[in-house]
Order: C-alpha cells, then sequence, then structure tokens
C-alpha cells in the first residue's frame, strides 16, 4: 500500500520545536517591530538575529533550499508541514530564512545569476543581511505581463530602462529589484521580455511612492510605485539571455504560489483557533455559544474545508517533489492558488462572526486576516487566471464524444447492454 500521511519520525520532533518556537518567542515580535524587513533597524536586528541563529543550530534555516546553496534540501512536503506553523506569523518566515519575495528572487538568482551576480546579491541575500524586491507589475497593465510598456535598450555597456512599476513588494527597505522590460518589441510576446537585477541606488530609480495595505502602518514594508527615468544598469545585470523573462518569472512563480498556501493553512488554523476558543469561553443565555448549533455548524464548515485545503496543499508538494518539475505540475499548482483565497476568506469570516463586536474591532487580528485573503487572490496571479489555467488543462485531457448523445446518456447505455447481454436476457 503505497498511501501514507504519516509525518516522518525524524522530522516530527523539528515540527514540535518550532510550534513551541513560533509560539514563544517570536509571534511576540509582532508588537514591538516595525517590518521583518527593516534590516536597517537596529532594535529588528538585536530581537530577530538571535532567533535566527537558534533556527540555524537547529538546521532549520532557508529549508526551501537545497544543500548546495546552505539549506537541508527537505522537498516540498517537509517544507509544507513547517510553513503551516510558519504562517501564524508574519515574522517567522523571516526568523526561519523563507520570507517572500526573496526566496523566490533568490531562486532566480541561483538558477539564472552569474559567478558576480551570487556573490554580490545572492549571498548576502541567503543571509538576510539585505532584502529585495520583485518589481514586474505596471499600473496600467496589471497581472498580464504581455502587456508590459517599460522598456530596455542597449547604449553601448549598459541597457537604459524606461518605465513604471507598480506595487513592488517591501520597495523601501529592498537593496536590489529584479525587474522585467521590453528588449525585443517585434518578438513574439512571450519572448520580447527581459529580466534584469536594478540595485537599489541606480541612477533613475524614483520612488513616486509608497503604497500600503489597507489598514496597515504605514511605516512598516511597501509596495512601491516605481518610475525608471532613463535608469542605467551595467550589461551583466541582465538575468538568463535576452528574451528569457517569461523563463525566469516562471522560476520563482510556481515555488511563490504553493508556499503563499502553506503559509495560509497556518493563518486559517489560527483563525479557527480562535473561533474555537471564543466558542467554550463565550457565555450565553444556556450554556457557552459552543452549545448553539449554528456555532457548531460553522466550527465543523471550517474544519472540513482546511483539512480539504491542506491535503491539497500536501499532495501537490508531493507531485513536486516527486518530478521535480513546476511545469509537470501547473494544474495542480492552479488550483491550490485558487482555492486558498475562499478557505482563508471563510473561516476569518466565521471567526470574526462568532467574536461578535470584539471581531469588529482593532482589538483582534481578523481584519488583517480578511484582508490577507485578498491579497491571496490577486499575488502571483489573480485567482481567475488560475481558474482558466485549471480549466484548461483539464479539458485538454477530455476527448469530445463521436455520438449525438453525450457517453453517459441512459438510453444509449441500456441499448448497449441490452445488445451485448442478448442472449442472456
Amino acid at each position: 500500500m503505497a498511501w501514507d500521511f504519516e509525518t516522518d519520525a525524524d522530522f516530527q520532533p523539528h515540527l514540535d520545536w518550532v510550534d513551541r518556537f513560533v509560539r514563544e518567542e517570536v509571534e511576540p515580535l509582532e508588537h514591538v517591530l516595525v517590518s521583518p524587513y527593516a534590516v536597517q533597524d537596529p532594535l529588528r536586528n538585536r530581537l530577530i538575529r538571535p532567533l535566527q541563529a537558534q533556527v540555524k543550530a537547529r538546521g532549520l534555516w532557508a529549508c526551501h533550499l537545497g544543500p548546495a546553496l546552505g539549506g537541508p534540501g527537505y522537498g516540498q512536503v517537509k517544507l509544507g508541514l513547517l510553513n503551516e506553523i510558519l504562517g501564524r506569523s508574519a515574522y517567522a518566515p523571516t526568523v526561519f530564512g523563507c520570507q517572500a519575495p526573496d526566496t523566490g528572487n533568490a531562486e532566480i538568482l541561483a538558477h539564472y545569476g552569474t559567478p558576480g551576480q551570487k556573490r554580490r546579491w545572492l549571498e548576502p541575500l541567503l543571509a538576510n543581511e539585505i532584502v529585495s524586491s520583485f518589481a514586474m507589475t505596471e499600473p496600467h497593465g496589471g497581472a498580464d505581463p504581455t502587456l508590459i510598456r517599460t522598456t530596455a535598450r542597449r547604449e553601448g555597456g549598459e541597457w537604459v530602462l524606461d518605465g513604471q512599476k507598480w506595487f513592488a513588494s517591501s520597495s523601501n527597505y529592498a537593496a536590489f529589484f529584479i525587474t522585467v522590460a521590453v528588449t525585443d518589441p517585434d518578438a513574439r510576446p512571450h519572448r520580447r521580455l527581459s529580466a534584469f537585477i536594478v540595485p537599489a541606488d541606480a541612477p533613475g530609480l524614483r520612488h513616486v511612492r509608497d503604497v500600503h495595505l489597507a489598514g496597515r502602518k504605514p511605516q512598516g514594508h511597501a509596495h512601491g510605485y516605481l518610475a525608471f527615468e532613463a535608469l542605467r544598469v551595467p550589461v551583466d545585470h541582465m538575468l538568463g539571455g535576452q528574451g528569457d523573462a517569461f523563463l525566469v518569472a516562471q522560476t520563482r512563480l510556481g515555488g511563490g504560489r504553493i508556499h503563499h498556501a502553506m503559509r495560509t493553512i497556518g493563518e486559517a488554523r489560527k483563525a479557527l483557533d480562535m473561533m474555537c476558543e471564543r466558542a467554550v469561553s463565550r457565555p450565553s443565555r444556556r450554556g457557552t455559544l459552543a452549545d448553539k448549533q449554528l456555532v457548531q455548524a460553522m466550527v465543523a464548515d471550517s474544519w472540513i474545508q482546511l483539512e480539504q485545503f491542506r491535503l491539497l496543499v500536501l499532495r501537490t508538494a508531493w507531485l513536486i517533489d516527486k518530478h521535480d518539475d513546476y511545469k509537470k505540475v501547473r494544474k495542480d499548482i492552479s488550483a491550490v492558488k485558487a482555492a486558498m483565497p475562499k478557505v482563508l476568506h471563510d473561516i476569518v469570516s466565521r471567526a470574526i462572526q462568532v467574536h461578535g463586536s470584539l471581531g469588529v474591532s482593532n482589538e483582534m487580528p481578523f481584519f488583517d486576516q480578511l484582508l490577507a485573503s485578498y491579497v491571496m487572490g490577486l499575488a502571483d496571479g489573480p485567482t481567475e487566471v488560475h481558474q482558466i489555467t485549471l480549466a484548461k488543462e483539464l479539458l485538454a485531457q477530455v476527448r469530445p464524444g463521436d455520438e449525438m448523445f453525450p457517453s453517459q446518456h441512459l438510453p444509449t447505455l441500456a441499448r448497449k447492454a441490452q445488445e451485448r447481454f442478448r442472449e442472456a436476457l
């Protein structure tokens, strides 16, 4: 029997330690620090660096990476089990060296970076000495990369970039940006774009403004609105070859989507835990809220929804480990990405309802979680795009019927069965 849902016996003690460590040491950071990405903040470093040292001592640093890059090479299933715990806290991924968007940018640099690029950018990024940003989206074009207008033209030993980028994550703390620009306007749509490393101090890079998520502290990490105004970078700052931007971007997006889903499980479970605690603690006219059938239905529906999603995520992680090729798991990753926002939204919404007026106040974390559910519906491609991708992949495997009525048309099936069993009948 090949099916097995047991966690490896040697890995479970790691998970038990991580669970205690995150609850006791990491979650309190959210109440005293401004941002996990503020690597220039002395207080942040004074509190986070010792925790990172403990993680490294346990061999749990940068678990998304293979041994060649300083990670343990656990694979996606173990990473999923770990990220379920880390998803409870905004600071936990940074403490464990697996925070977005740095993880995806590190994958790009590992695959496409030159030795010089790796020394300058990848090594300090993996050590969390710096943070990075991915600047692809543009104000007019949303999630469709074929609509990108930013251009890059070759002038001697430099590329000159002109255009605008929107919602570049952690832009106000980033030491560099990985960005995409049109280098071959007359090429096929998927060969028009090239990827570049843009240092934060590059001539011609202007921060139009910092954009923050609604309700978030304006002093935290921003999603930048950037302008490239005759921005110049050396020729050796291109990643991959000319026209390879789609290939470069997919290196980070497949992993980024499944990792978002893994962390979302932790966020949703946190909301479910709060809902259950409230239900058994809050008195009502007869007993507690936990005695109310509608509250029981909310708890049951939330648990079922979360466990269904968790199994889908872990199965997808297993397929990634099996094939070692995100392309072969494309439909499964799209399914995870499409399901993720609704799971978090629904569970958080029920938790708010069970908490009543306290649930809609700023004294509980629910609205931050609710906002996160909408962000998850947009980050790394909107839900609708992934629904379309999944549907196309599924329908491509189906052969059209060659008769007037569908293959499961009952009168037709009955006639064929009668013909087959005529002698017995």
